[in-house]
């Protein structure tokens, strides 16, 4: 049961983070943005691990580096 909260909640973190940015509440390039996909992205994977549903598994690392190098990488490109 445990294993089916992480992924609603991840669920749940990745469409607010959509919905902020659609909105205009939250840039896509803002560290919030990229916090909330690199959280959601984890609980998502960790989800579809436990249901062995491996292109989800996939898909969930990637788009978690994606937001994780987006973190790294946006402080400097906001310095230049």
């Amino acid at each position: 049961m445990l294993i089916e909260i992480v992924g609603w909640i991840g669920a749940a973190i990745l469409i607010a983070a959509y919905g902020l940015v659609s909105y205009g509440s939250v840039d896509g390039r803002s560290r919030a943005y990229q916090a909330l996909n690199t959280l959601a992205g984890l609980l998502l994977a960790a989800n579809s691990v436990w249901h062995r549903a491996w292109p989800s598994v996939a898909v969930n690392i990637i788009w978690t580096g994606i937001a994780i190098g987006a973190l790294v990488v946006a402080p400097a490109l906001r310095r230049s």
